[in-house]
């Protein structure tokens, strides 16, 4: 290959040059070594590797990959997400579509697969096996046993997405056995869901076939799921944070850990994605070699994605750093192809179809109404960073004959109204939201994606579920006069818009449900997940409060003498 074929290390000539030599200093995962070198390319392909004496000071790594997310949650559509996550150096995900397939169904993940054509970026998507998550909520489909024979059969399916029904597995339940028969019949790896699982129920959970967990938020749990054969995927996402806690299982269990955000919203993913992860677990002190394969090799090896690690014969699929201490992304190659260049993607937007299931009808605030009776209420109680929430018993405040929030308490109204079908609201009270007044809303609420909204007075709380509403998805804030909306019209979920455009919106919002007093992190992405009934320990259906724990509804009201 000619020198008149080099380029500048981040500064392309085209994005469509893939015939090319690059030097650096060349960091080898897989034989564990960082050498002066120059790797030349052709076709997309590595041709050779070679060692240099004098090389650009730029360092050269594997491509990462995230072991865990569902893209809707970004509330953009697949090539949108992709724009950004390319520029943190992340080139595959094992995308879960669950929560388009809990609003359309097969129809849904189709269209994600749709989506996604066209883009280098490397999707590999699941099937969902939950579908609804359980059956004890109302959701827009269901994927039966007969539907996960067809997709597990496609190409484009990877892998059976997280086994939620971790209850059903225990119990042996057939349907659930059926599912995860069928994915070991076509050779493709089963995910778990198995939050806090211990013990006898655990080795029951494994055996079934069950390969990863991503649910684990205490330290002692991980080792045990680890020791028990599980690959560990480890969690840094919007909502739920497990890195710090369970960062040092890396060290420990370098070959069974991957890292993964699994619900990532656009203003986060805007700002930094596995990268940040790799970044903190360096800084910790944690072996650089062991972190990227953790970031990137781990998660190509157990789901069989087609991506290089800087061998002859593999793709050119790398990062370009300007050094390992900082991690600055200089630029991003797929298949010798740069496709980000200092934060700033090179691959075009494409266009998008809306498809969408939405059959809610305008709400009054007299439909919020919740009469005092005798007792005690049960009151959701919020973890800041975590997707579990606890239980607690509360005096109600009443005013008028009626159950009112009491910001002096933090105690807020929250409500679930059903998006599929005309039918009453469920009530109920959450704690540690910390909004002084108004309201948020949300059509994204996992995992049936019904619409949640919690709020200090009714009429708030209305408008904000009303402006969901009236654009058939989305994220709303109101207080008195003022009313903000983030549209969401692709299936509730996702933006058509740009990734920035997305990603600058969810911001003003964030910022507004804080200025209305909450102390939360990101106060959406927690909204969306007091409906997510299989996760513990006191959540909100749309037919009311769940507890997670016993797997059935109770009552909002219990007895002082219970």
């Amino acid at each position: 290959m000619d020198n008149s074929s080099r380029i500048d290390p981040y500064i392309p000539i085209s994005t469509d040059s893939v015939n090319f030599t690059l030097s650096g200093n060349v960091v080898d995962i897989i034989n564990r070594k960082i050498f002066k070198g120059e790797i030349s390319f052709k076709g997309g392909i590595i041709e050779s590797i070679s060692e240099k004496e004098l090389v650009p000071d730029i360092y050269i790594i594997p491509a990462f990959v995230d072991a865990h997310v569902h893209i809707e949650s970004s509330m953009l559509t697949p090539s949108e997400f992709a724009r950004l996550a390319m520029n943190h150096g992340v080139i595959a995900s094992v995308s879960d579509p669950h929560e388009i397939a809990n609003v359309m169904g097969i129809d849904g993940v189709r269209y994600m697969m749709e989506q996604a054509e066209g883009c280098p970026f490397r999707f590999y998507f699941g099937a969902p096996s939950c579908v609804p998550a359980t059956k004890l909520e109302s959701s827009g489909a269901e994927i039966s046993t007969q539907d996960i024979e067809y997709l597990m059969g496609l190409e484009e399916i990877h892998y059976l997405s997280e086994m939620m029904n971790y209850p059903g597995v225990i119990k042996g339940d057939g349907e659930v056995l059926a599912k995860i028969a069928s994915a070991r019949k076509h050779g493709k790896p089963v995910d778990g869901h198995a939050p806090g699982l211990t013990g006898y129920d655990l080795g029951r959970y494994i055996q079934a076939g069950i390969s990863t967990d991503h649910e684990t938020t205490m330290y002692s749990e991980g080792k045990e799921k680890l020791q028990g054969g599980m690959k560990l995927l480890i969690r840094e996402g919007s909502a739920a944070k497990n890195l710090e806690e369970l960062g040092p299982l890396v060290g420990e269990f370098p070959d069974a850990c991957m890292l993964c955000s699994d619900d990532k919203h656009p203003d986060d993913l805007l700002r930094g994605y596995i990268n940040t992860m790799v970044k903190a677990l360096l800084l910790k002190g944690f072996n650089l070699f062991e972190v990227l394969r953790c970031a990137s090799f781990n998660a190509a090896q157990h789901y069989k994605i087609d991506m290089g690690f800087l061998q002859p014969g593999d793709r050119a699929d790398f990062i370009v750093l300007d050094n390992l201490s900082d991690f600055n992304i200089l630029s991003v190659f797929i298949e010798g192809r740069v496709v980000c260049v200092k934060g700033e993607c090179m691959i075009d937007g494409q266009g998008v179809d809306i498809v969408n299931k939405f059959n809610a009808v305008k709400r009054s605030p007299d439909d919020f109404v919740i009469k005092a009776e005798k007792g005690l209420i049960r009151v959701i109680e919020v973890y800041d960073g975590q997707i579990i929430t606890g239980q607690s018993i509360k005096e109600a405040k009443i005013v008028d004959g009626r159950v009112v929030s009491d910001t002096d308490r933090d105690i807020l109204k929250i409500v679930v109204v059903n998006r599929y079908i005309d039918a009453p609201a469920a009530l109920g009270f959450v704690k540690n939201f910390g909004l002084k007044r108004g309201a948020i809303a949300s059509s994204v609420a996992h995992d049936s994606h019904n619409l949640v909204a919690v709020g200090v007075e009714d009429l708030d709380i209305a408008k904000a579920i009303n402006q969901v509403i009236i654009h058939k998805g989305g994220l709303a804030l109101c207080d008195g006069d003022w009313v903000d909306i983030l549209p969401l019209p692709i299936a509730g979920l996702m933006s058509n818009k740009g990734g920035a455009y997305t990603a600058e919106a969810y911001s003003r919002l964030d910022r507004g449900a804080k200025q209305l007093g909450s102390t939360l992190t990101a106060p959406f992405m927690t909204l969306s997940f007091m409906s997510l009934l299989v996760i513990p320990e006191l959540k909100i259906g749309d037919k009311g409060l769940f507890n997670g724990l016993s797997f059935d509804y109770v009552p909002l009201y219990v007895l002082k003498d219970d």
